[in-house]
């Protein structure tokens, strides 16, 4: 048997939900033991974007919420998050996509959140690099970007956390067991290491959803806002096949983050030249301009997305103790504070500031839709 330590709680997975949890739990005055892999999960593979997305009211509230917590720190941030309150500017390229727009407009007002609508001169006042003949666009001042690594890390740094080096193999009632041997108890256990919690857990509730990004050179500032196409939505919550879409950030070295694919029918992690061509072809169509810079770096990453699009934020319905922080999709950054506020809450047993039930686990989870490897110590 190997060394034991124990904690108050410990979460499995260091990217920034797992940091964000580990950080709320740590401020709440708890003890806790975050197990980091040191692996590349989505954190380290994803755009950073803080975005509010509205493409279902449990997705909006969540992402509203969790910008209104990153706000609140954007002040403490140290330098290396790279955070810029850019804004987003949703294109339309049509009359059709600009009654979108304002349909998203509604939305996001009932949630709190501001926009404004954008006549097409004002959309090429804003961005002069994109090209000509746009609808319009809608604009939200409230969003930005910021360096999801250095974040992470950041979060991880609060004085009530221990990180641990290691790999989880295993999970019997209030004990994790390390791939070292190593024991580690604890009364709350919080699950937050993405596609890696269907081989801990022994389930099959998260699909991975691969996505490809490219990095442009250094070049003189020349966008204002990150861009993001008004068919975004459609392509990020594609149900099967390969989609892509216009996503662009503007980095503060001077490049250009570009985005962005989905793709269901691979876990090979090698960049898919088809599929590459195919999303920097759609930049291009938006920004010209793109045409004639050097992209320097292409990769790719695995978005662990939930059957029904929303994350997994609660207590196992089957094992006491156990909690997830799970299925984030492409708005783990985003969310990120947000979840890790809900599970705080959760294992405190306090009222959550926002209704969890849309996100609590139970929704899917049953004893007859999975299998687990977690045992019960008796």
């Amino acid at each position: 048997m190997g060394q034991s330590q124990g904690a108050d709680a410990i979460v499995i997975g260091a990217g920034i939900i797992g940091a964000a949890c580990a950080r709320r739990l740590a401020a709440d005055g708890m003890d806790v033991l975050l197990v980091d892999n040191q692996g590349s999960g989505a954190t380290q593979a994803g755009m950073g974007h803080l975005v509010c997305i509205d493409d279902n009211p449990a997705e909006l509230r969540l992402s509203s919420y969790s910008l209104g917590l990153w706000r609140e720190l954007v002040s403490d941030l140290p330098d290396d998050c790279a955070w810029r309150g850019c804004g987003t500017l949703w294109l339309a390229e049509t009359d059709e996509e600009m009654d979108v727009a304002a349909e998203k407009q509604r939305r996001l007002s009932h949630c709190g959140v501001h926009s404004e609508m954008l006549t097409p001169p004002q959309v090429a006042q804003m961005e002069p690099a994109l090209r000509s003949g746009l609808a319009g666009g809608l604009r939200v001042a409230g969003d930005g970007i910021l360096y999801a690594p250095a974040a992470g890390r950041w979060l991880a740094s609060h004085p009530g956390i221990t990180r641990l080096a290691g790999e989880a193999a295993a999970i019997e009632g209030d004990v994790v067991i390390l791939a070292s041997g190593e024991r580690l108890t604890a009364p709350a256990i919080v699950v937050a290491n993405g596609l890696g919690a269907d081989a801990l857990l022994g389930s099959r509730f998260l699909r991975a959803k691969k996505g490809h990004l490219a990095i442009t050179d250094r070049y003189p500032p020349m966008v204002r806002h990150q861009l993001v196409e008004l068919g975004y939505g459609a392509s990020a919550h594609a149900a099967s096949g390969t989609s892509v879409a216009f996503n662009l950030q503007p980095r503060p070295t001077g490049q250009l983050f570009i985005g962005s694919s989905r793709q269901f029918d691979s876990l090979d992690p090698a960049v898919d030249g088809e599929v590459l061509a195919a999303m920097l072809a759609r930049a291009r169509s938006w920004m010209p301009a793109l045409a004639e810079m050097n992209i320097i770096r292409c990769w790719t990453g695995f978005r662990a997305a939930a059957a029904d699009g929303l994350p997994l934020l609660g207590p196992h319905p089957d094992y006491p103790g156990l909690w997830l922080a799970l299925g984030h999709e492409g708005l783990g950054v985003t969310t990120a504070l947000g979840s890790a506020a809900i599970i705080a809450a959760q294992i405190r047993q306090r009222r959550p500031e926002i209704d969890d039930t849309p996100y609590l686990p139970a929704r899917l989870l049953t004893t007859d839709s999975t299998s687990h490897s977690v045992e019960e110590t008796p």
